[in-house]
């Protein structure tokens, strides 16, 4: 019985473990996003983190009346490149970030974590 126990709390672990990790480190998608820097600020009350948003300009819906966010909110873990995002706010950007399935306090608001920028310009809104 002893050993029944004991197979069944080491297969609940690695379970536990599996899940854990599929939830909050598994990377689900990369990608990048480009548009107008809206903002980036550096807040929380337990853990500080980097949180920023990008405007981005012409996307449309395929539905007539519906309505298409054309914000991108994201994390920055790296202190530099939220410096960088800092000084730059405003202008015209394209981002590289990694998705998650769910956000971790110490990593950031956002499921979204932007880890390298392609690109500063000049902004391109009208």
């Amino acid at each position: 019985m002893k050993k029944v126990t004991l197979f069944g709390v080491i297969i609940l672990v690695i379970a536990l473990t599996v899940f854990v990790y599929i939830r909050y480190f598994f990377v689900f998608g990369e990608g990048v996003k480009a548009g107008d820097l809206n903002f980036i600020v550096y807040k929380g009350m337990v853990f500080k983190t980097w949180e920023g948003r990008v405007i981005q300009t012409g996307i449309r819906t395929n539905t007539p009346g519906a309505i298409q966010s054309n914000e991108f909110e994201f994390s920055v873990k790296n202190d530099s490149i939220a410096k960088v995002l800092e000084v730059n706010s405003g202008r015209f950007v394209e981002l590289r970030y990694k998705e998650y399935f769910h956000s971790l306090p110490w990593r950031g608001n956002s499921k979204y974590v932007v880890h390298e920028i392609i690109s500063i310009g000049d902004s391109k809104m009208p």
